[in-house]
């Protein structure tokens, strides 16, 4: 299955509400893979010390914001299984609402393309797209380094987003440091389920101890992915969709799942690999995206 490239390029315009012009933005959300994924030790709160390299793609949803005067905040389309107060973009602008104490307001619409429990941060990307974007639309003045701050409130995944490009991570996943890699083409293969994050990590199977590794050493031949042995003895067509995918190219899944990946040698290979891949699967390609689509937007 094929998928149309995101849309790189923001769109900033002006349309009329209630007879009056208002600023309008459309503002891409890209996915993420995690190249690996390892988890090193756990804090005392219970939150997980990871140490991951984080990927950008040039795939991903939508979100459009349409700015209002009188502070309301609202999603204005319906998403299967996300009530409006628990998404992600909503609580993302209500809090940077309130860090930064405007008195505008947004419409949100967000249009999903990314698998949801996928492993593609498709929810923090969201997030991150919000802040960056009503931080434009609003004139609140946060730099990149404090609306980091803002999002980690929400996610671990966000800061990454907001950071905005590919990255070697540790903590949590918000201690980040720019990585530098080869363009590339990958496929993305969704095995139909969807795992939470949540129920992976809290696994008792789940180990904790993986060794620290430094950034110069990163590689994917030597690396893994901890939460991958937990999700396939739960899940096991992540393990099946691992295992047709390997017949192409080495082949993991992405954070905590569902989705898996491998890289392909050719734009013309990942075409092949998608096109044959099963009908119960759904399989995508995507390229490797340097830099996020709003990083000029911050300093």
């Amino acid at each position: 299955m094929d998928h149309p490239a995101l849309n790189t390029a923001p769109l900033l315009g002006t349309v009329l509400q209630a007879g009056k012009p208002t600023q309008l933005l459309g503002c891409p959300a890209p996915a993420k893979l995690n190249l690996f994924l390892h988890v090193v030790g756990r804090r005392p709160d219970g939150y997980h010390l990871l140490q991951t390299a984080f990927r950008l793609l040039d795939w991903g949803d939508t979100i459009d914001l349409r700015l209002r005067t009188d502070g309301v905040i609202r999603r204005t389309n319906a998403i299967a299984g996300v009530a409006e107060e628990q998404d992600l973009v909503v609580r993302a602008a209500r809090l940077l609402q309130q860090r930064t104490a405007t008195t505008l307001g947004a419409d949100i619409t967000l249009h999903k393309q990314l698998p949801m429990g996928g492993g593609l941060g498709g929810g923090s990307s969201d997030a991150a797209t919000t802040l960056i974007a009503l931080n434009r639309l609003w004139q609140t003045g946060q730099s990149r380094a404090q609306l980091q701050t803002i999002g980690l409130e929400l996610g671990a995944d966000v800061p990454v987003f907001v950071f905005g490009e590919d990255a070697f991570a540790e903590g949590v996943g918000e201690q980040l440091q720019a990585l530098t890699l080869p363009s590339a083409w990958y496929v993305i293969l969704s095995p139909g389920v969807s795992i939470p994050t949540a129920e992976i990590f809290s696994s008792k199977d789940l180990t904790r101890n993986t060794p620290l590794i430094k950034m110069a050493d990163f590689a994917a031949s030597t690396t893994h992915n901890d939460l991958q042995t937990v999700a396939c003895n739960r899940y096991p067509e992540v393990q099946e969709a691992i295992d047709w995918l390997s017949n192409f190219a080495p082949a993991r899944m992405t954070g905590s799942g569902a989705c898996v990946f491998a890289e392909a040698r050719s734009e013309e290979q990942a075409d092949r690999i998608t096109k044959s891949c099963p009908p119960r699967w759904k399989a995508w390609k995507a390229r490797s995206l340097a830099r996020h689509p709003l990083y000029e937007w911050l300093q």
